[in-house]
């Protein structure tokens, strides 16, 4: 499992819009002089986190993106969740997986299962507002 630039840059999106919050809705152009992320690639992360429920945005001279809800709302697992294909280590483990011929003496299999669901709830664990806050201890 590798989390992806895209996901790396989608926390950092709405990290930012987290601490910029009090300005009201803010302008990628921003938040891309901050953050060191071309405008066009954040555009593409916000058209998802939009989607996604996660951000509202506004056209126009005033116009830019905010939080949809408080930060404390988001999992962290919840942000990832929109910007990655997937979380799980091995491709036998997901839903659309064909059946492994193998899956009933599989060794390895609790041991990929086990590794998912600690980074789930590893990731669960998490808010925003934990990342904005600087309650994290790793």
């Amino acid at each position: 499992m590798k989390i992806s630039t895209r996901g790396r840059y989608a926390l950092r999106l709405m990290i930012d819009l987290g601490e910029n919050a009090g300005s009201g809705f803010v302008s990628l152009k921003d938040v891309s002089m901050r953050q060191g992320i071309s405008v066009k690639y954040l555009e593409q992360i916000a058209s998802l986190l939009c989607r996604a429920g996660f951000l509202v945005s506004l056209r126009g001279a005033c116009g830019g993106y905010k939080l949809a809800f408080p930060p404390e709302e988001y999992k962290i697992s919840m942000i990832l969740g929109v910007t990655e294909e997937s979380l799980k280590p091995v491709q036998c483990i997901s839903l659309d997986a064909p059946v492994c011929s193998r899956s009933a003496e599989c060794k390895t299999l609790p041991l990929w299962k086990g590794l998912y669901e600690r980074v789930n709830q590893y990731l669960d664990s998490y808010t925003l507002k934990d990342l904005l806050d600087g309650n994290f201890t790793g």
